[in-house]
């Protein structure tokens, strides 16, 4: 499906909701002091250098080992025992991956996440991990419990490609959330078959894509081995994160501010309009792990 061509007042209405929630969730400005301060949303980012080699492989130990790390950071227990309060032995668990051709979610990962599952005591046939078709497999159908994992991408409808977006094929017809460069995606968290069911979102930043234009664009040249995964609770505060990464990846590499097109407005809304989660940064704790290089946030 081809977009309708953007009108020149459409575009300076989006560039200046663009500058006005970049000023608000991305630049960092001094806020003034709630009356009332909630904790702060915890999000954990952890990176290894070796996990991925210089031909491109995963290492499926590594991968083990980072998301390992990540959830013991996000919960404060062991592995084994942070397992337990995800999912428990009646969970139906439906593993929602992404299967995009040019950068889809690594086997290794989805296999280390079925593994603590599988020793959290659920049966293997209840456990699905599956993107497209979903509506079609008796697992999701039936989820009692929801693990979100995508790559993070620049996306022509809607900005970026993130944790919010994947669950886009709970909708039978995806193109009826496109309107507005897609703004109302965390609706999509609302639905009946996704309602309170989520239980953690690993939003994977091993390769990210931080630049591109047109349907379905990829270029190698627009990604970097990262070698991270984003990981909490909280999916829009995992993908303010990751669009944070994004836009200071866009700063280093054009040597300028580089403002997203279409702008990724639907993660804030996610938070000002839908009360999804939280995008300001201010309010989330990023708890960084492991290689330290070129982390940028």
């Amino acid at each position: 499906m081809t977009p309708k061509p953007i009108s020149r007042r459409k575009l300076l209405k989006d560039a200046t909701f663009a500058s006005i929630g970049g000023a608000l969730y991305f630049n960092l400005p001094a806020k003034a002091l709630d009356k009332h301060k909630k904790p702060k949303t915890r999000v954990v980012l952890v990176r290894h250098k070796d996990v991925i080699d210089d031909a491109g492989n995963i290492n499926p130990v590594i991968m083990l080992q980072m998301i390992d790390n990540a959830v013991e950071a996000l919960t404060g227990m062991k592995v084994e025992d942070a397992w337990k309060t995800l999912v428990s032995p009646d969970d139906i668990v439906g593993i929602k991956s992404n299967v995009w051709k040019y950068l889809p979610t690594p086997p290794e990962l989805e296999q280390a996440v079925k593994k603590r599952v599988l020793e959290a005591g659920v049966k293997e046939e209840n456990i699905s991990i599956r993107d497209r078709g979903i509506l079609n497999d008796d697992i999701f159908m039936n989820a009692t419990a929801l693990i979100n994992m995508r790559p993070i991408r620049t996306h022509y409808w809607s900005g970026v490609g993130t944790c919010i977006k994947n669950y886009i094929m709970f909708l039978k017809k995806p193109s009826t959330i496109h309107p507005d460069t897609c703004a109302d995606l965390a609706t999509l968290w609302k639905l009946p078959l996704t309602a309170g069911k989520t239980r953690l979102n690993v939003l994977v930043a091993l390769t990210p894509l931080f630049h591109g234009s047109g349907p379905h664009h990829f270029s190698r040249q627009f990604t970097w081995q990262y070698k991270g995964l984003i990981v909490g609770f909280d999916p829009v505060a995992v993908d303010s994160t990751g669009v944070r990464l994004l836009m200071k990846k866009r700063e280093e590499y054009f040597g300028e501010e580089r403002p997203l097109n279409p702008p990724a407005k639907h993660v804030f809304l996610a938070d000002t309009r839908h009360h999804l989660g939280t995008a300001d940064p201010d309010k989330i704790e990023l708890i960084k792990l492991g290689w330290e290089e070129g982390r940028l946030i």
